[in-house]
């Protein structure tokens, strides 16, 4: 059995260049001053034919920098979350940063766990797709440890930097678009809000619509799903229906995942959209209108908050950003088909 071939490390580069391991560890850092052309040219051929790779770990003890970027997401399983990872990742990519990637599972445990063990293997920051559960905790981190910033979720005090879309006032407007289209009963569905910041604020500017451009306290109109049972959709679809027959009648749904969730319910229990309800909300994935072309669904620049919270945190990590948190809100639109309704 033929033995393992050992590393190659900068001491062989340097034999091999005919240089010190000093001019060797000065070009893999870019510093090319008082080096001339030829030794470069020399020391990245040797690099090149000997396969040499830099020990991350060496670099990070000598420099106390990892290079590296943490993110924790609380439900991977949904799209938004990939649509906002590729916005964090590209950035970070630009900025040279590698990123290590956390799914806990909606679980505030989990969550402790994950960004504990990234703290572990040295990541310089971390953006945060919180559970809720935890505010203290982050809060204790991002003042003692690593900077951290909150995407998309957020707290109700401003304690850390955070990127979010402007929840309330799109779902407000979104209300005050169906009501004016001729709709009185207007069903939000939800999955369960929990400790979700989003939620609660689409919540609450689904409630301060329906009260102030109809005077209608809505609690009774709320509606919570399981996505993963469909039968509590089913169930939900039904029960609005019954209460308001051979009425008009529209739902506005919390996310992407629970619209998909009732229009699947939807075509189950035989019912037809636009004639039995009128459907719109979270998010503009490009499926939706597959089902009725035109179904208002709110773009909320999920990928740009990935952009934002990445740049905001490198800002943090470089220095470049002091003082106290910030916030950045991002403008939602509503939209049917291509167009653009606000």
């Amino acid at each position: 059995m033929d033995k393992e071939k050992e590393l190659t490390t900068i001491n062989d580069v340097a034999k091999a260049a005919g240089v010190s391991k000093t001019t060797i560890s000065r070009y893999l850092n870019g510093k090319y001053e008082y080096m001339s052309e030829d030794t470069r040219k020399r020391i990245q051929t040797v690099i090149e034919e000997l396969k040499y790779r830099p020990s991350n770990v060496a670099k990070t003890l000598k420099s106390n920098k990892s290079g590296l970027i943490g993110v924790t997401i609380a439900d991977i399983g949904s799209q938004f979350s990939s649509i906002l990872l590729k916005g964090i990742g590209d950035v970070c990519k630009a900025h040279g940063y590698q990123v290590v990637i956390s799914n806990v599972d909606n679980d505030p445990e989990k969550e402790r766990e994950y960004i504990e063990s990234l703290m572990d293997n040295r990541v310089e920051g971390i953006v945060v797709n919180t559970t809720g559960y935890n505010d203290d905790f982050l809060v204790e981190i991002n003042e003692t440890r690593v900077p951290l910033v909150l995407a998309d979720r957020t707290m109700e005090e401003l304690k850390i930097d955070s990127v979010a879309t402007n929840n309330y006032n799109i779902t407000f407007d979104t209300i005050k678009f169906l009501v004016e289209k001729g709709y009185r009963n207007i069903a939000f569905f939800t999955e369960d809000p929990g400790r979700n910041s989003a939620r609660h604020l689409r919540r609450s500017g689904y409630l301060d619509a329906m009260k102030q451009l109809l005077g209608v306290d809505a609690n009774n109109l709320i509606y919570t799903i399981d996505s993963d049972d469909e039968s509590t959709t089913i169930k939900a679809i039904e029960e609005f229906n019954n209460s308001y027959k051979n009425k008009l009648k529209a739902i506005f749904t919390v996310n992407g995942v629970t619209l998909l969730s009732v229009l699947q319910g939807i075509k189950k229990s035989q019912y037809k959209i636009p004639e039995d309800f009128y459907v719109c909300g979270y998010e503009d994935w490009g499926w939706a209108t597959l089902v009725y072309s035109e179904i208002p669904v709110i773009s909320q620049h999920s990928y740009e908050v990935g952009v934002e919270s990445a740049k905001m945190l490198i800002k943090r990590i470089t220095g470049k950003r002091k003082g106290k948190p910030k916030y950045k809100e991002l403008e939602a639109k509503l939209i049917i088909g291509n167009s653009k309704i606000f």
